[in-house]
């Protein structure tokens, strides 16, 4: 059996997210630099969300598959995380206040009716995934946490550079991920690191990783084709005009 080099291995996932994450994808190039019209944007937003409410949904599939009630406890806190408490609180709630300051009906986003349909296919590709792949596998996935604190901090700044709906409730989202997703990272981190000690399991959750970069680079793709260019909306994806409740213009970066 080939030994593994911890380290090295360390190295490889980094690697992975310089080389993949979807921050260099050009519609969040778009987006941050303040080049999206507000229908982008707002379709950006509606399928963002299906991605946003099926992350407790995944990870309450881990969970169901846990023997060890440590993990258990680790990793409930991701769950509680996205969903809030009953009244109050969690990223999907915080997701559509940012649809009501770019101007949609956050119940329609809620919906998820208008998500494209490669949007669904990758999305519910990436539940099945952590459903069904052996743990190692499915928390090596995670790890796409490890790129997302400076993708967050450079929308941040994008957007209120560039958008005169962003605000601090608007962008509490991120704001908030800033400090959950380290905290995420490490425990995920940790356990791929010291439980990945073959160089078979090393590719495995290397290639799990990957993974999760193609389904996050796909979900952006589907955004770009249908409405940056060639433009074309497939049945059943948003039409720029359902849900909007009131319009606004993007603010220029020269303004």
């Amino acid at each position: 059996m080939a030994l593994a080099d911890k380290q090295a291995f360390h190295t490889r996932l980094l690697d992975i997210g310089k080389e993949r994450y979807h921050d260099k994808h050009p519609f969040h190039v778009m987006l941050h630099g303040g080049r999206c019209t507000m229908t982008q944007v707002r379709a950006w937003v509606i399928n963002r969300y299906y991605y946003q409410c099926r992350i407790p949904m995944k990870d309450a599939a881990f969970l169901s598959r846990c023997d060890d009630p440590d993990l258990r406890r680790a990793w409930r806190s991701r769950i509680e995380d996205h969903d809030g408490g009953i009244d109050a609180g969690g990223g999907i709630r915080r997701w559509l206040r940012l649809a009501e300051a770019v101007g949609l009906d956050p119940g329609y986003v809620a919906s998820t009716k208008g998500v494209l349909p490669a949007t669904r296919f990758a999305v519910d590709a990436y539940v099945s995934f952590v459903r069904e792949k052996p743990l190692l596998e499915a928390v090596a996935s995670s790890l796409t946490e490890l790129f997302a604190p400076k993708i967050h901090s450079e929308r941040i700044a994008g957007l209120l550079e560039h958008y005169a709906f962003a605000d601090d409730a608007a962008l509490a989202y991120f704001r908030q991920r800033l400090t959950e997703a380290p905290r995420d990272v490490e425990f995920g981190l940790s356990y791929v690191l010291d439980r990945a000690d073959t160089m078979e399991k090393q590719d495995a959750a290397a290639a799990a990783l990957t993974f999760k970069t193609d389904v996050l680079w796909a979900q952006l793709d589907a955004l770009h084709s249908a409405y940056v260019a060639p433009g074309r909306i497939p049945p059943g994806g948003w039409d720029g005009r359902e849900g909007v409740l009131s319009e606004m213009t993007s603010r220029e970066a020269a303004e």
